[in-house]
């Protein structure tokens, strides 16, 4: 799930500067669970902007916004409404937000700043486990990602300032490496500790922009 926040009210309306008439766009999936672009959301802030002046021509909350078919389809629905607007406000991830401006060829402004890729520990409580590295050293960690955990991101163990089993970047949280060790210790795995302080990462696979394409399994031939 991508975390976000809503950015400033004034930082939104600064964006807006020369354009009166926006048509909203939000996420049902990730911005809706995090009370940042859902129906609500977007009933809220439409509120807000025309009593700032705006004219809102209309919203959608698409199912979900990061998906180009979804908002080309809902976006014919819309089309006199997106055509008459100056601009979108994308209450969505950045990802949702270039996706509003390819289906539509209008301009569009985030309304949201994509904070991490994050799971939910209960409603409304979400933390960072992966950084999405594209090598994942999960099986000789113990499940834990050092990449993520780790505050300086160290692969190949633990700095020397941790103090009393904490980060020394933010003391309020557990050395990701004290993590790691107490739980391969736990399940009887310290000597996989081995095999991932020789492991080098491999930096070709998280070069960007980043795409996969899946291919559709047609059988096997007889």
């Amino acid at each position: 799930m991508i975390i976000t926040k809503q950015r400033l009210f004034s930082e939104i309306l600064d964006s807006l500067v020369g354009e009166k008439t926006v048509f909203l766009v939000g996420c049902g999936e990730c911005a809706t669970v995090c009370q940042t672009g859902g129906e609500d959301e977007v009933k809220a802030l439409s509120e807000r902007l025309q009593q700032a002046g705006k004219i809102i021509s209309g919203s959608v909350v698409l199912e979900p916004a990061c998906n180009l078919l979804e908002a080309k389809r809902q976006f014919r629905k819309y089309r006199d409404l997106i055509e008459q607007s100056d601009s979108l406000l994308a209450m969505s991830c950045g990802g949702g937000a270039q996706i509003a401006q390819e289906a539509s060829g209008k301009i569009v402004h985030p309304a949201n700043e994509s904070l991490f890729l994050g799971t939910v520990k209960r409603f409304g409580q979400f933390e960072e486990y992966c950084s999405m590295c594209g090598d994942c050293v999960l099986d000789t960690t113990g499940g834990i990602c050092p990449i993520t955990r780790c505050s300086k991101g160290l692969l190949n163990g633990p700095c020397g300032g941790s103090q009393a089993e904490k980060c020394e970047v933010d003391s309020e949280k557990d050395c990701g490496w004290v993590m790691i060790y107490k739980r391969l210790k736990e399940i009887g795995k310290l000597a996989s500790l081995i095999s991932t302080s020789e492991r080098l990462r491999d930096h070709s696979r998280t070069v960007k922009p980043a795409n996969r394409q899946l291919t559709r399994d047609k059988g096997v031939k007889k």
